[in-house]
């Protein structure tokens, strides 16, 4: 998923872009940086880890520029290495080009041989890469020009941000898979992710950047736009569902009402009767809530989160996701005791965390646990930029709801169907890729084996 976060114009850029990847640090939580540009000259650092680890021992005085985007990087099958961290930076014909990108490529490995073709030497194996040699290739004069045919030959989802020397660019895929928002402060333009960065920093909320669109902010304020061809809109939906923080506007919504919906809707369809309804902190935080309102079972906090610990599911290993899952979450005893409960979940990918989640309410007493998923079964890979990229590691691709129940061991299993999620996000509207529960891809996937299939979110 990754988070990007870039300002130009203003003397506290590098700061601000530091606070925004704090904000950010759902999004990633493998590698952090942030490079910067002032008066000819580039700054980068970056390396593996949250954003606190990466920058204790940087003086961000020392890396201060007017120009500054940054990158928090979410974990990805095969690409735990320091040689992937972005931002990505090269000097080309005088000039600085760094990018920082949040997707997945599709078409990279018949791009990537062509350009290795025709004299390309790849430093990575991330797909972002690509966009740079792509631009140094561009034959067009105009720098928005040759962002606009750079851009053209790359299928898939990105929202990416890039710096030319001391110009500023935010672009994103037609089909618009991921957020990208723009933002302003004190005559100083913002880019990020998630709209809870720009709050953090103060940042005034302007709109989202419109699918197919490349924006471009020069050092003197000025901003120009050029629009590609856009495609049927195709937002992810487990942005809503999952990945994204409740305070944020994303895809111009707001998260947390949208969540309240999702459970407004699970009640209608899966009503049972308990004693209480219980989130899975923090994602499963509002649809419980909106469960509860809609079925009237008080909504009760018996699950507390140790907040030091990351998200379970983008964890490097299996081994490290069972043990996060242990020390993640502990049910309170004296309240759960004796009781029948509703469970309320965003979803369930692989299952270890459920089942765990399970066996803990058992442990301490729990009479009846009826759970219930905010989102229909996972049930195919997602090539645009999550972490399931593969049926085999889908508990809903390879069980039954049923024999999902049984496996995790609940009295009983219910989730969202299609077509009330849909209904809950954007009523007759049809504007999310939901290809992880349908099987629907929006956008052509070359799943040949190939070095970059999956290692770069």
């Amino acid at each position: 998923m990754c988070g990007v976060f870039g300002v130009q114009g203003s003397l506290d850029a590098t700061k601000y872009t530091f606070l925004g990847l704090y904000a950010l640090q759902h999004r990633g939580e493998e590698s952090a940086g942030i490079v910067t540009f002032n008066r000819e000259k580039a700054n980068i650092v970056k390396g593996c880890g949250l954003v606190e680890e990466v920058f204790k021992k940087v003086n961000l005085d020392e890396i201060q520029g007017s120009l500054a985007m940054g990158h928090v990087r979410y974990s990805t099958t095969g690409s735990s290495n320091d040689i992937n961290v972005q931002p990505f930076m090269v000097k080309h014909r005088g000039k600085t080009l760094a990018v920082v990108h949040n997707g997945n490529l599709t078409n990279t490995s018949f791009l990537s041989q062509q350009l290795e073709s025709s004299g390309s030497i790849f430093q990575t194996s991330m797909d972002s890469e690509i966009l740079i040699h792509l631009l140094a290739k561009s034959s067009e004069d105009d720098l928005e020009n040759k962002f606009v045919e750079a851009l053209g030959h790359v299928e898939g989802a990105y929202s990416a941000l890039f710096m030319v020397d001391d110009i500023l660019v935010g672009a994103r895929d037609p089909y618009g898979v991921r957020p990208l928002s723009l933002g302003k402060k004190d005559g100083a333009y913002f880019f990020t992710s998630e709209t809870c960065a720009f709050d953090l920093v103060g940042v005034e909320y302007i709109r989202d950047i419109a699918r197919g669109e490349i924006v471009f902010i020069y050092p003197d304020g000025k901003i120009a736009s050029k629009q590609m061809k856009k495609a049927k809109a195709s937002r992810c939906v487990f942005e809503q569902v999952y990945f994204a923080r409740p305070d944020s506007l994303v895809f111009g919504q707001s998260i947390s009402k949208q969540r309240k919906r999702l459970g407004h809707v699970l009640a209608e369809e899966s009503f049972v009767d308990a004693d209480m309804v219980l989130a899975v902190p923090d994602s499963g935080n509002f649809a419980a809530m909106g469960y509860a309102e809609k079925s009237g079972i008080p909504f009760e906090m018996g699950i507390v989160r140790n907040h030091y610990i990351g998200r379970t599911f983008i964890k490097s290993s299996q081994l490290i996701r069972e043990f996060s899952v242990k020390i993640k979450l502990n049910p309170i005893r004296d309240l759960v005791d004796g009781k029948k409960i509703v469970l309320v979940d965003d979803s369930i990918v692989r299952g270890t965390t459920s089942k765990r989640r399970v066996e803990a309410l058992r442990e301490c007493g729990a009479k009846e646990i009826h759970m219930r998923v905010s989102c229909p079964p996972v049930v195919s890979p997602c090539f645009y930029g999550m972490d399931f990229p593969s049926t085999k590691d889908l508990i809903g691709a390879q069980k039954s709801v049923e024999a999902i129940g049984d496996h995790i061991g609940v009295d009983s299993l219910s989730y969202l169907s299609l077509q009330g999620m849909k209904n809950a996000l954007n009523g007759e509207k049809d504007e999310f890729c939901d290809a992880c529960f349908s099987k629907s891809y929006p956008i052509k996937v070359d799943q040949s084996a190939n070095k970059y299939v999956m290692e770069n979110a």
